[in-house]
């Protein structure tokens, strides 16, 4: 059966992936009954990485490490199988500075450090370090210290946190350093700056962290001294190397001290999330974060789900959703995204899509549902069509050679059968013989109509040689003969005037098929009293349930 794989990223300040899944599933669900969705939520290496491991089964383990100031704060990494999933931002990520208060010249790494400890201390052999979202420009100094190194300065003191005072090291003392070569290392991130220069961690990175322009000269000069004594002192050169500069530097300490192998975060995460796995059979794809804009295109999970997608399923689509989107229709196809659906679309007012972004996104997911899963809602209906066209022939092959036995109250369970099945569409069988017509006499079917009502409450006519002849969804036009659904529908407040054999009324048609009510309805029933006569059951047994 097909599906829908759901793998968003977070809107960040909003919701997480996981609530993003979640609320584009129930979207999804609700204009689509009995579709079936599976939840990928998705992260690139920064915010929201251990989140996205945790939703796909990993154990989060929470500890406490230092924060970017070097004061106590929670943090957490996700394990499973020897796998430990370890996300920089959650020991010095912006969000973990107290107050909110920026330090772009003191703040460490020092927890990303305590970390690794902590997954090595639990076995893992693999260690794969998300960078990105972190406070510090410190080139993973901070990362070095916890692992045991002390990094000194003339005088043999050590120096304080932070990379402004890396412009006074001298030398570091690699007595103590940790060996962690029995672990497996990757870097997850999709930066492919050097440490220096003016692509830098420094000069590229440090303003969105509160550094000013000298603060940003300060920082280069730390980080260029930085990377002078650790390739002295340990003889490898990493400076140059794309994604040296991600994270503040830590690039640079994971590649030279961890000897980590850099892969693209989005892809790696994929395929630890075994998001591949997932695809066959599926019918789409929903992917999306917080804004879809220029930075989408350079590796951000979007683009990533789509070109994964695209590898292991060429033909199968892939949307996205977004808070807001400044991506033209040229520029998402190109990166395999066919169409972007914006809360602001719907809401302009940007505070209440904050505010309020889940309902926002369910409503959007309805849009989706109809543009790209139509299709599958007719192929169900013509499945429901053909069971009841069956059930139909059945029935007026019983009326012509049984006249005036009741329509079997079967009819009642077939029509609870059908509403799980959702909406059908509207069809015309007339298979049954009419007043002063041959028996088996049919008419012209006409063009199906998707209504979106589900059929779940069905009257039994006056007479079989009418009631043999069904129209699903709007008005069943025969069912408005009877006398006991009229007087069921007069009592409802609706009129049941329904001249030739269209419906007059579509506030009767939605009655009809509106949820059924508890116990046996008088409209299902030749006396309300919900016992068959014995027409009724002796017609019930020649005419088999189709289900």
């Amino acid at each position: 059966m097909s599906h829908v794989v759901i793998a968003p990223d977070k809107f960040k300040g909003t919701l997480t992936a996981a609530q993003v899944a979640a609320h584009v599933a129930a979207g999804l669900g609700r204009a689509s009954p009995g579709l079936t969705t599976i939840q990928v939520p998705v992260a690139d290496g920064g915010d929201g990485t251990v989140d996205a491991a945790e939703a796909a089964g990993y154990r989060r383990i929470e500890l406490e490490v230092r924060g970017p100031t070097g004061r106590p704060a929670a943090a957490s990494f996700a394990l499973l199988d020897g796998t430990a999933i370890i996300e920089s931002a959650q020991a010095c990520g912006l969000t973990r500075l107290p107050g909110g208060t920026l330090a772009p010249l003191t703040a460490t790494s020092r927890g990303v450090g305590e970390l690794i400890l902590a997954a090595v201390r639990m076995r893992a052999k693999r260690i794969v370090l998300g960078l990105g979202g972190v406070a510090c420009t410190d080139g993973g100094a901070g990362l070095v210290t916890a692992l045991g190194g002390r990094l000194l300065d003339a005088s043999g003191t050590e120096l304080p946190p932070g990379g402004a005072a890396l412009a006074r090291l001298d030398h570091i003392d690699a007595s103590g350093l940790r060996d962690l070569s029995g672990a497996e290392v990757i870097a997850a991130t999709d930066v492919d700056n050097p440490l220096l220069g003016p692509r830098g961690a420094a000069a590229v990175y440090a303003p969105q962290k509160g550094a000013s322009p000298q603060d940003v000269t300060t920082l280069e000069e730390g980080l260029a001294r930085w990377a002078d004594v650790t390739e002295q002192t340990f003889g490898f050169v990493r400076r140059d190397e794309p994604g040296a500069g991600a994270a503040g530097g830590l690039g640079f300490a994971a590649l030279g001290f961890l000897g980590a192998a850099k892969r693209p975060g989005i892809e790696l995460m994929l395929d630890l999330l075994s998001f591949a796995d997932h695809l066959p059979g599926a019918r789409l794809v929903v992917t999306g974060e917080g804004a879809l804009d220029e930075q989408t295109l350079h590796g951000k999970a979007p683009a990533g789900v789509a070109r994964a997608a695209a590898a292991a399923a060429p033909d199968l689509p892939v949307v996205a959703v977004a808070g807001v989107c400044s991506l033209s229709p040229g520029q998402l196809r190109a990166a395999g995204i066919a169409r972007a659906y914006a809360l602001a679309d719907i809401e302009p007012d940007l505070a209440r899509c904050r505010e309020h972004p889940g309902p926002l996104l369910e409503e959007l997911a309805g849009h989706i549902a109809r543009d790209w899963l139509g299709s599958l809602r007719a192929g169900r209906d013509q499945r429901l069509v053909r069971v009841m066209n069956s059930y139909s022939a059945r029935a007026a092959a019983t009326a012509s050679s049984s006249p005036g036995r009741a329509f079997p109250r079967s009819a009642a369970a077939l029509a609870s059968r059908a509403a799980s099945a959702g909406s059908v569409s509207t069809e015309r069988t007339a298979s049954a013989s009419r007043p002063g017509s041959p028996a088996g006499t049919s008419r012209a079917a006409s063009s199906p109509v998707s209504t979106g009502v589900p059929p779940t409450r069905v009257a039994t006519m006056g007479t079989p040689a009418r009631s043999a002849s069904w129209r699903m969804s709007g008005c069943p036009s025969h069912v408005l003969g009877s006398t006991n659904t009229a007087a069921a529908a007069s009592r409802a407040g609706i009129s049941s005037r329904c001249p030739g054999n269209r419906a007059s009324s579509p506030r009767l048609a939605a009655w009809l098929f509106s949820a059924a009510p508890s116990g046996p309805s008088p409209a299902m029933t030749r006396s309300g009293s919900g016992r068959r006569s014995r027409h009724e059951a002796a017609a019930s047994s020649r005419v088999p349930n189709p289900f």
